[in-house]
């Protein structure tokens, strides 16, 4: 939603409005009340500043994600279809499946204690795994 200022205004004068009356109730001088207006109404502008530069940002963003084609990578072929760099690509060509199904649940957001039941290997298996394959892809770097 955009930001509308006019709208902002008029809610940021309603509340400002009675907090002067309950300040004046309060016994408060009006040059001390005078200071109060006066830097809310900056911090209101320099707010109205940031959520008008997040609105562009945000839209912006949103653009560019819709640009984008989204692909879900949900099988190890689609892992492998996926990777652009050749040396990674190399890489991941060289292990055994089991090694590529970790990467893949992995790249999902599993942890490895969730990993190591479903691909039947203990967690240090699992980590094992996982370091061969960075030795592996760093020597493919090279």
């Amino acid at each position: 939603m955009a930001y509308n200022h006019g709208r902002e205004e008029r809610k940021w004068r309603i509340w400002k409005e009675a907090e002067e009356r309950i300040l004046r109730r309060c016994g408060v001088d009006e040059d001390t009340i005078e200071k109060i207006r006066i830097y809310d109404r900056a911090d209101f502008n320099a707010a109205r500043r940031f959520y008008r530069y997040l609105n562009d940002v945000g839209e912006y963003l949103e653009g560019m994600a819709d640009m984008e084609k989204h692909t879900e990578v949900r099988t190890v072929a689609d892992l492998l279809d996926e990777i652009e760099n050749e040396n990674l690509y190399l890489a991941l060509v060289t292990v055994d499946r089991r090694t590529l199904k970790i990467v893949l649940l992995k790249m999902q957001g599993y942890s490895i204690k969730e990993i190591a039941p479903i691909v039947g290997l203990t967690t240090g298996a699992v980590y094992a795994r996982m370091g061969h394959l960075r030795k592996k892809l760093k020597a493919f770097k090279r």
